[in-house]
């Protein structure tokens, strides 16, 4: 039993994703006819989604498929009014972003069963911006890790003394506190999401001539062709690493993998839930006061934030964080260039700041 991961989350699967509708037996034939379509389609769309996708589209059409029945609606075909009526009622217990994945699905569903997309109605873009006027479009940020923050979970001192019991040979060195060190420091090296991180493999790393190394991501949210990205990793982030992998005595797969109670190190890949978790064990461990929780993205923030204040242009920080639009690095910083924006320069100015 893996005792590391406290919310695992499945592994992926190589078969076409099932039904992702939980319809019921004995249709009329109408609808027969439209799970011959959904059916086909699965089979068609396999390997063309990211797991997580596919997760997400089943998940979402089972919530749907459940409101419909309780409140005796018909889901497929769904009305723009359904629609319209399941925004209303989700935007009172879910955040912003959840009911517009939702709205997204279905839309998905519909287009996958042949049909016609209700959610272009303007009864359901209506309700989407009486949801915004009453949330606001605002989403909330990540708590950001910078390089203070990553500098004390790293714990310097503490790491040192692991990285030569592991030089000198030392059975039973904490494989967990070296794993996760290791993921911390290559999150801030490269900006990746907690799923691009988990996705990372051994064979994808290269060691440079002065200690550096730089690691090849086959796959993120913005390249799901798999077109690859190269990233770089500091000479102290390489040292976590080979720290991590020597007492693991790993030399292929995965790089960053769970582990159970007893210290085995499992085959498969590190869940991507379980990021947020080692981020927040690390900040408790170095007694960070934060005003929220770390997230998986905390990383990646703290690392954007830290370009900005050192003077890196956007299209700079784009590149290292592979966004294809400057909208979230240019949100990231907004608190830094509120900081040193005019306002900011006319108080300097009036003695005021």
């Amino acid at each position: 039993m893996d005792l590391d991961r406290a919310d695992p989350t499945p592994e992926p699967t190589h078969e076409a994703p099932a039904l992702p509708v939980p319809l019921p037996a004995g249709l009329p034939p109408a609808n027969e006819i439209l799970i011959e379509r959904l059916e086909g389609y699965a089979r068609a769309a396999r390997g063309a989604f990211a797991d997580n996708t596919v997760r997400a589209f089943a998940a979402d059409s089972r919530i749907f498929a459940a409101w419909c029945r309780e409140n005796d609606r018909t889901m497929l075909p769904a009305t723009p009014e359904t629609i319209a009526a399941f925004i209303d009622a989700q935007a009172d217990i879910k955040s912003r972003a959840t009911v517009e994945r939702y709205r997204s699905s279905i839309a998905a569903l519909h287009r996958a069963a042949g049909l016609h997309n209700p959610c272009a109605d303007e009864i359901v873009r209506l309700a989407i911006k009486r949801m915004n006027r009453t949330k606001g479009r605002r989403q909330k940020q990540a708590e950001p890790l910078n390089r203070t923050s990553i500098d004390r979970m790293l714990a310097a001192k503490t790491t040192e003394r692991l990285h030569r019991r592991v030089a000198e040979g030392e059975q039973g060195a904490p494989l967990i506190a070296l794993r996760n060190t290791a993921l911390v420091a290559v999150a801030y090296d490269t900006l990746l999401r907690r799923s691009e991180l988990v996705s990372l493999e051994i064979g994808d790393l290269e060691r440079g001539a002065d200690g550096s190394g730089t690691i090849l991501v086959r796959r993120s949210k913005a390249d799901q062709e798999g077109e690859g990205a190269i990233k770089y990793l500091a000479p102290d982030t390489m040292a976590h690493v080979e720290a991590w992998l020597t007492a693991a005595g790993l030399e292929s797969g995965p790089l960053f993998r769970p582990l159970t109670k007893g210290g085995k190190v499992g085959a498969s890949a590190l869940g991507d839930r379980d990021v947020a978790r080692v981020f927040r064990n690390l900040a408790a461990a170095a007694g960070l006061k934060l005003t929220r929780l770390p997230s998986g993205h905390s990383t990646r923030v703290g690392a954007t934030q830290d370009m900005f204040a050192a003077g890196f242009e956007l299209l700079e920080v784009m590149q290292a964080g592979s966004w294809k639009t400057p909208a979230m690095p240019a949100r990231y910083g907004e608190r830094l260039r509120a900081q040193r924006g005019a306002a900011r320069k006319l108080a300097t100015l009036q003695n005021r700041a």
